[in-house]
């Protein structure tokens, strides 16, 4: 059975803490999908086309990756998917509290079919967010080293 993580996000935008996570992933799964989350609800700085571009751009060289958009659970979309791994990343204790909250609920109602496995952020990427990269960008600062080149618009 292959090995597949979903790495679930809003992605806006992706940060190169993202593709840290992605790139140190690639060898530990078969196919690694990067779930574009859906909220109607929620006001994006970016598209859902744009976030999509400069994800699929950002991760081209990666053979086992892919983009997709989903809306619901996301274990709901790993069962579509038949993915058996949810890939997160962990930047502080703050992001394994919430984290391991959401995982174990995971685990919950999926009577322990789907696992998450987290990674932690390289050290010096750990302080990157996408909600601090859009504030940067609103207030004119230089984002550009918190982005793949992609984003930088």
């Amino acid at each position: 059975m292959a090995r597949v993580a979903v790495f679930p996000g809003s992605f806006d935008p992706i940060t190169i803490g993202h593709l840290d996570i992605i790139e140190r992933a690639v060898p530990l799964f078969d196919k690694i999908i990067v779930a574009i989350g859906t909220n109607s609800s929620k006001n994006y700085m970016f598209s859902l086309e744009q976030r999509r571009d400069f994800i699929a751009q950002s991760v081209a060289k990666f053979k086992n990756v892919e983009v997709d958009v989903y809306e619901g659970l996301t274990v709901d979309y790993c069962r579509e998917v038949d993915a058996q791994f949810i890939l997160r990343g962990l930047r502080n204790p703050a992001d394994f509290e919430f984290e391991k909250a959401i995982a174990h609920t995971n685990r919950a109602i999926t009577n322990h079919d789907i696992e998450t496995i987290f990674l932690l952020t390289s050290s010096g990427k750990a302080y990157i967010s996408s909600s601090i990269v859009r504030d940067v960008m609103r207030n004119g600062g230089n984002y550009t080293i918190l982005v793949p080149d992609i984003v930088r618009i």
